[in-house]
């Protein structure tokens, strides 16, 4: 079976064990879940990850089967909290799902017999970063309500992650968000997703160059301890390691839903968050057999699994601006875990990378990747002749797989170019890429997005150019400041 990525609620018996988190570089003291919550990186630069992995039981990932989404993202997240948390994350859940537009949450499309895409824009962005945030954020809220505190949210984004992060945050009175964007190279729709939104608390930062640059700039405003103090920094992105958790919930879901067999998930991925949350359900005991990595032109991570040489190449503008990256933040959380979790060589492996902009995994390490990960990337022909292929076989409306169960088959030993996205977008939130001259099958897919809040009206909304800021890089720490006040 290929899967293709386009709690309990309290009153179970799910163990509850306390869960420590240490940083990839090895130098920063184990912290506990609310501090984790509301961290970005760790004081050394690493990325928090927990000291083990939990996992679930035979009879506990049973126990799941026939629950609802909710309990299940509730489920993992019991694995990673402490003290009434998991109780938090269950009510949370229950009640963000509850608002999705379809009624099981993240539904499976059948694509073919042993073709399956999750439909993960049920959110209010249509973004599959929803499924996280609209969870992480409320439980950052309550974090800080029994602190009595506030916190200032730094997002840089090339995309989905600030429309996502803007929708969940607006109006939380205790969290202000700060969005970067590199101007020109995200979707329009998601710009204005972003620029349109009336709240006091959110503002937005239009940055001169690649969504590389926005994310170093968080980077070195989260390593400036003074700053960071001050201000009270948070981060939603996916070096939050909550992030992370909620979206392992997925991967779960989707496995139950299949019949717990071994499952081969190909996933879109630019910073590798969403696919190292793959790795992490595998840990979790979930029949992963393979994580296919597909990437645009922007290759960075197909030839680090390739070749296991992860060095930083130019950045290419695509029909495909989300995943325009090539520094991957996440792919240190993989560099520690190849390295059998040995936090002084990734602290070197990372500094090597900061000076020469490469980095090479020891024979072993790279080893132990390719023995789960294998990578492609497509260039722009390919994307739309996809894009065509799906639509004249499948159509943009499929049934999900309820009762027929889908014949499986074995992973591949290497991925075929253009096998799918692993999630399902709507072409609402990605109209360029259907123009100028769309294929005409994939012009028949553009009905309204089953969504209240159609990208439609976003053309008509009015854009807060005063919050808006077109600047050079060296300037936008300057503007931080005077917008934290």
């Amino acid at each position: 079976m290929v899967i293709y990525f386009v709690f309990h609620n309290g009153r179970g018996r799910f163990e509850v064990s306390p869960v420590r988190y240490v940083s990839t570089r090895g130098e920063a003291p184990p912290i506990a879940f609310e501090q984790v919550l509301l961290s970005g990186p760790a004081p050394d630069g690493g990325l928090y990850v927990p000291e083990t992995w939990p996992a679930f039981s035979a009879a506990e990932f049973a126990a799941l089967k026939a629950k609802p989404y909710a309990d299940i993202v509730a489920a993992v997240i019991a694995k990673f909290a402490d003290g009434d948390w998991p109780a938090e994350a269950a009510r949370v859940a229950h009640d963000v799902y509850a608002r999705f537009t379809a009624p099981d949450t993240a539904p499976l499309v059948e694509l073919a017999p042993t073709a399956i895409c999750s439909s993960s824009f049920m959110g209010p962005t249509l973004a599959f970063k929803d499924f996280a945030l609209q969870l992480v954020v409320p439980l950052m809220a309550e974090a800080l309500r029994r602190r009595n505190d506030k916190a200032l949210v730094l997002v840089a984004t090339s995309g989905d992650t600030g429309a996502a992060a803007v929708a969940a945050i607006a109006g939380e009175p205790n969290i202000d968000l700060v969005v970067l964007h590199p101007k020109g190279r995200i979707s329009d729709v998601q710009r204005r997703q972003m620029t349109t939104e009336p709240a006091a608390n959110v503002r937005n930062v239009a940055v001169e160059g690649t969504f590389d640059d926005t994310q170093a700039l968080v980077k070195k405003l989260f390593a400036d301890a003074a700053f960071a103090r001050t201000h009270r920094l948070a981060a939603v992105n996916s070096i939050n390691w909550v992030r992370i958790a909620a979206q392992v919930a997925y991967y779960i879901a989707a496995c139950l839903r299949l019949g717990q067999k071994p499952v081969t998930f190909v996933v879109p991925t630019g910073n590798f968050g969403d696919v190292f949350a793959g790795y992490v359900a595998k840990q979790m005991g979930a029949p992963i057999a393979r994580l296919i990595i597909a990437t645009n032109s922007n290759d960075i991570l197909t030839r680090a699994i390739d070749n296991g040489v992860y060095a930083r190449g130019q950045v290419h503008a695509t029909l495909s601006p989300a995943m325009d990256i090539q520094v991957a933040s996440n792919f240190e959380r993989l560099i520690f875990e190849a390295h059998a979790r040995d936090g002084a060589r990734t602290r070197a492996l990372m500094a090597e990378f900061a000076r020469t902009g490469a980095l090479e995994f020891a024979h072993a390490a790279h080893s132990n990747v390719r023995q789960l990960f294998t990578a492609t990337s497509v260039d722009e022909h390919e994307t739309l002749a996809t894009i065509t292929r799906v639509f004249k076989a499948c159509g943009p409306h499929r049934r999900p797989p309820h009762r027929r169960r889908p014949r499986l088959q074995r992973p591949p030993r290497e991925p075929r170019r253009n096998r799918g996205d692993a999630r399902h977008r709507p072409p609402r939130q990605i109209p360029r890429t259907l123009s100028p001259k769309p294929p005409a099958s994939a012009r028949n897919c553009r009905q309204p997005a089953p969504h209240p809040h159609r990208p439609r009206a976003l053309h008509h909304a009015r854009q807060r150019r005063r919050r808006v800021e077109t600047l050079h890089r060296q300037a936008v720490a300057r503007v931080v400041f005077s917008l934290c006040g």
